[in-house]
């Protein structure tokens, strides 16, 4: 009896540092995924502008490198968001509706009649009606069930309507000088869209990997019940997590009307299956839990050299369109296990023939 009763005792300590060890064994595993990922995007980048050079020699150059940066801004702020929400289990389809609400508020508000019309306080009563929105969204989500799919599309319809009616189908107004200047102005010879990109992928990055929201948007994407037990205020972070994506996709357009001089009722159509695509093809799961924010920045820098190659083959857009939904099947696939397994076992025959 003594000897069992010591055995269960050291069991008992031993069984706490074996759960150490999985959950140190989980989270390098998940690290080493998401490294793997993001190298593997970068790199195709890279190779994506040496054959960009066969088709066009002005591809590579400095300011071509800061027209892609400008470009690829868009897409990096909405993907965040739409990031956000993936990590979690969930989608924002409301994303294109809250771009144009966004773009549409600026043109009106702040651009007005003259460009100086507008005023800096403007800028975060713009996106707190964007964040209503994603506060509608997450509500919908926790208390009455609605599924995010169902939810938020439902909710861009609503969205997009109340930006078709109050402006008749024709958004007036200009962009002011603040957001012209962020997206045309120089800083010492460099664009100031691209001082504002790095120092945004940078917080965000932090935001994302290093503060408590961010290790609970990846606690509350692996399992829900855990994240509960372990004192994780579900219901608080997928509402926030909604209003976030909601507030990006709000400033996202307001980028737009910097950049295009005005809004259209169509300014976010585009970056729908683009948002979801960066965040996949960045390494993060389609189902949550697992990603991280710099494999989406190559994401979106990767869809944006790919869109500029098929503008200067004079493609139709339609290829576009078939590119990103073929990368997006090719990343989901690969990331299961299955799949790897398959890719592991092949690359060690390799090496054996060899």
């Amino acid at each position: 009896m003594r000897q069992s009763h010591i055995r269960t005792q050291q069991q008992d300590v031993e069984r706490p540092d074996s759960l150490a060890r999985q959950s140190d064994e989980r989270g390098s595993i998940r690290i080493q995924r998401e490294t793997i990922g993001a190298v593997v995007v970068y790199l195709a980048c890279i190779i994506a502008l040496l054959l960009s050079k066969l088709i066009n020699p002005e591809f590579g150059s400095l300011q071509q490198l800061q027209t892609i940066v400008m470009l690829a801004s868009f897409l990096i702020v909405c993907s965040f968001g739409q990031g956000l929400t993936i990590l979690i289990g969930g989608l924002d389809l409301s994303v294109p509706s809250l771009i144009t609400l966004g773009g549409v508020l600026t043109a009106s508000w702040m651009g007005g009649t003259s460009p100086d019309a507008g005023a800096w306080w403007q800028i975060p009563v713009i996106l707190a009606v964007c964040a209503c929105a994603g506060a509608f969204n997450g509500v919908g989500i926790v208390f009455c069930k609605v599924p995010p799919f169902i939810m938020t599309l439902a909710s861009g319809i609503v969205v997009y309507s109340l930006c078709l009616g109050a402006t008749g189908g024709s958004p007036s107004g200009a962009s002011p000088h603040a957001l012209s200047a962020l997206m045309s102005g120089r800083l010492g010879g460099m664009p100031i869209i691209t001082f504002f990109t790095i120092a945004f992928c940078v917080l965000a990055v932090l935001i994302q990997g290093k503060t408590t929201f961010g290790r609970s948007l990846y606690a509350l994407g692996s399992n829900p019940v855990a994240a509960h037990i372990a004192g994780i205020r579900v219901d608080r972070v997928t509402i926030l997590t909604y209003v976030a994506s909601a507030a990006l996709a709000g400033f996202t357009g307001m980028m737009l009307v910097g950049y295009s001089n005005g809004a259209t009722l169509r300014m976010g159509e585009s970056y729908l299956l683009p948002s979801i695509a960066a965040v996949v093809i960045g390494g993060s799961s389609i189902l949550g839990g697992r990603g991280a924010f710099i494999g989406t920045i190559g994401g979106a820098i990767l869809l944006t050299i790919l869109d500029m190659i098929i503008t200067s083959l004079g493609l139709a857009q339609g290829w576009r369109t078939m590119i990103e939904g073929a990368l997006i099947l090719a990343a989901v696939v690969l990331q299961h296990e299955k799949a790897l397994d398959t890719v592991r076992t092949a690359l060690r025959g390799k090496r054996g023939a060899q």
